[in-house]
């Protein structure tokens, strides 16, 4: 990860920030899931938790040549008049680390049960009864709604991204360009 892409959202009268994120990140996930062996990652410089939000910039981090081949993709048609995207760029040497994962609440209890139900070879009702006294989780994360490209449902996906660390720690990356174990650049 020693290179990285800077893209900005325009201010628009017509969308909010948070609707642009998601349309910007859906063609971001289309194009990782269509070019599989893209190893790129995301980051969001301007991630707060309060006010709860990802900004209006999104940081593509990779290999030079992996981001050379995703803007060449044209994964942006269609969002070019929202948002200004600068050339690939080298990773300052002085930058610190951040994990960016996807976090997922324990919130849909008929998920999870029929899940265990699978897992352990069980009914769903022999699950139910071990999640009966389970409450809903309601996570306090910033988010992005968008479609999942292998189910097509709809859903939430929260991120939590960590405070800079000075060591990198390396790992793989997924079709959102996230990771439970891998960091990337942060500057």
């Amino acid at each position: 990860m020693n290179h990285y892409i800077d893209i900005h959202l325009r201010p628009d009268p017509d969308f909010v920030p948070s609707m642009l994120m998601n349309a910007l990140f859906s063609k971001l996930h289309r194009a990782l899931v269509d070019n599989p062996t893209l190893a790129v990652a995301v980051s969001f410089p301007e991630y707060s938790l309060s006010p709860l939000g990802l900004g209006s910039h999104l940081r593509l981090h990779g290999q030079q040549q992996s981001l050379v081949s995703l803007q060449s993709t044209e994964w942006l048609t269609g969002m070019r008049d929202h948002v200004a995207c600068k050339d690939v760029q080298a990773v300052p040497n002085n930058a610190q680390h951040v994990f960016v994962k996807r976090v997922q609440a324990k919130s849909n209890i008929e998920r999870l049960v029929r899940r265990y139900a699978k897992r352990k070879g069980i009914s769903e009702s022999e699950a139910r009864i071990h999640y009966q006294a389970m409450q809903p989780e309601k996570l306090r994360l910033p988010f992005i709604t968008l479609n999942s490209q292998s189910s097509g449902q709809r859903f939430s996906l929260f991120i939590k991204q960590s405070k800079p660390q000075e060591s990198p720690q390396a790992g793989e990356f997924n079709s959102y360009g996230l990771s439970q174990t891998a960091t990337m650049p942060w500057f």
